[in-house]
């Protein structure tokens, strides 16, 4: 594996993401009044149908969603967004401490925070797509995420590991669970001689992906000795359990 640039210069390029913020609450500011996921706008929202609703090559009607799926998508879309710009802060706090000790570390903590900034921009998009009103307590977890990554560095490559272990854990359970969610939707869909929209095929498709992506930062982490950090338990059911907190109240704030 070729070493990769230095994270040094993240801390900067963590903060050029903020435009994406304005990318996705501008569309949700100015078009409050239009109807998301609606039936009769079926070209540019999910789970709608139309009178091309089969679809190229496709003879099967399109499975549309209700209120209360439609009211889903957008709480997982949400939480996913608030979740992956929390992740970017907490590595980008974590690896100059972490690289500093142990250099060898370097490729990978860019590897992974990588990964995150592409997850923080694929949902910026959907946020900004489906116009979703995204979380009120984003300044919240700005600094919680930025003490979590930093405070964990501080600790020791072990800690910093066991910090990544506990929020894969609770995120890579979170896509989970929306995976089965859709899945659940395509069974309906296929009892009734229907079939999902692409474009929610495809958000189930980034989802699995995404998922199996946190999941392998989470292996990543195991493999570094996240288990060796002191104290491990209690650090890591504390994490886990500010993650659930977050989920739910970005769920509903």
């Amino acid at each position: 594996m070729n070493p990769l640039p230095s994270l040094r210069r993240y801390p900067r390029s963590s903060r050029s993401a903020s435009p994406l913020l304005l990318d996705f609450l501008a569309p949700s500011i100015l078009r409050h009044n239009q109807p998301r996921y609606s039936s009769t706008n079926a070209s540019s929202h999910l789970g709608s149908n139309s009178g091309s609703a089969s679809g190229a090559g496709s003879q099967k009607p399109k499975y549309v969603l209700n209120k209360k799926q439609r009211e889903y998508l957008d709480r997982a879309l949400r939480v996913n967004q608030a979740g992956e710009l929390a992740a970017t802060l907490i590595y980008t706090a974590q690896t100059p401490q972490v690289v500093r000790s142990h250099p060898h570390l370097r490729p990978l903590m860019k590897h992974m925070y990588d990964q995150e900034a592409g997850h923080f921009s694929t949902f910026n998009n959907l946020i900004a797509k489906h116009r979703i009103r995204p979380t009120a307590m984003y300044p919240v977890w700005e600094v919680a995420a930025t003490f979590l990554g930093w405070s964990t560095g501080v600790m020791g490559r072990e800690a910093a590991m066991a910090c990544t272990e506990a929020v894969e854990t609770e995120i890579g359970s979170h896509y989970n669970d929306q995976v089965r969610e859709i899945l659940s939707w395509e069974a309906d869909a296929q009892s009734r001689g229907e079939e999902l929209d692409d474009e929610l095929k495809e958000m189930l498709a980034t989802f699995r992906r995404i998922r199996d992506e946190e999941l392998e930062h989470l292996d990543h982490a195991v493999e570094n000795d996240a288990k060796e950090a002191r104290p491990y338990d209690p650090l890591v059911n504390v994490i886990r359990l500010g993650c659930r907190t977050a989920i739910k109240i970005t769920e509903r704030v």
